[in-house]
């Protein structure tokens, strides 16, 4: 027979090294399965401050090998590959990738989200050279800059009021005429004097000079275009959950993250949802720890309930 885990982990970010961390020092046969390197989404962030424990910051990808390297300490395995299919309602879960199959008693999904890109041609190539995908993250580097938010829902409406404090002025870009976020932001947006509107309009094209320095804005309304310059721009159209895989055995809610709440458990008995992919407020690092751990805990009761 083959061998069964008691623990596989789908993603190696800051969710899924937690999970791996503590489950490997409770003495759990752990493995994790990742498909490129260590930290996920955090891995491109240039510079953490909000994450204790570095006075100084740290970059993303090196919190991601540190985190491995814990992970690691306590025996818990790495195994590079992709996720291609899984099969998890049955006591032994199946997980099939590239390099084989993983049998285990429980598993923990953490494949976060990725942002939503605007699809303009180039956009890889200036991600963090004046394109940037989260404000809390990157924020910080245009104190008293010109910058551009671009959306007009609850996560564009936080992060330009976040960024009208660190800012001298702030664009918000929107392909309508008012906001798609609650009302509770709309009044301290249009107090704000450094905050400037760009109604109906669109990114059409970047402005760059080794990095963004601006860009083409489309006018929807009559075809219009002009230029708008600013130091950095901010995507803020939503995320897409990394839940493809999991939609015909987990509950998913209406735009695709995975059910779970505080306790990480989903609808399937020995499966928890880790970090970005799982419904939640606040999508952060020090969020994703706290499920990693917080579903190894669970899953040691299930395990020990099953033994």
């Amino acid at each position: 027979m083959s061998h069964v885990h008691d623990m596989v982990i789908i993603g190696g970010g800051p969710a899924g090294y937690t999970a791996a961390l503590y489950a490997a020092r409770a003495g759990l046969d752990t493995v994790l399965v990742e498909k490129l390197s260590a930290g996920g989404q955090m891995a491109t962030t240039d510079v953490i401050d909000n994450y204790p424990g570095f006075e100084e910051g740290v970059d993303g990808f090196t919190l991601g090998m540190k985190m491995q390297a814990c992970a690691e300490r306590f025996g818990a395995k790495t195994e590079y590959a992709e996720v291609t299919s899984v099969e998890l309602s049955q006591k032994v879960k199946r997980v099939i990738t590239t390099s084989g199959e993983l049998l285990a008693y429980t598993v923990a999904v953490a494949t976060g989200a990725d942002p939503r890109r605007l699809g303009i041609d180039g956009e890889d190539a200036y991600v963090g050279r004046g394109l940037h995908y989260c404000a809390h993250c990157d924020g910080r580097f245009y104190k008293d800059k010109t910058v551009a938010v671009v959306g007009g829902g609850n996560t564009a409406a936080s992060d330009a009021l976040y960024l009208s404090r660190l800012a001298k002025k702030v664009y918000v870009i929107h392909r309508r005429d008012t906001l798609r976020a609650t009302k509770i932001y709309h009044e301290p947006l249009m107090k704000s004097e450094n905050v400037e509107f760009v109604w109906n309009s669109t990114v059409s094209e970047y402005i760059t000079d080794g990095r963004i320095v601006g860009a083409r804005i489309k006018n929807l309304k009559d075809g219009s275009e002009s230029e708008l310059s600013f130091d950095g721009l901010f995507v803020s159209i939503g995320r897409r959950p990394v839940t493809e895989l999991f939609a015909r055995e987990l509950t998913l809610d209406e735009v695709g993250y995975i059910i779970a709440d505080e306790t990480t458990r989903t609808n399937i008995d020995g499966v928890y949802a880790v970090g970005d992919v799982r419904t939640k407020a606040l999508r952060q690092v020090v969020t994703a720890v706290a499920d990693g751990a917080t579903a190894v805990h669970f899953a040691e009761e299930y395990l020990t309930n099953k033994a």
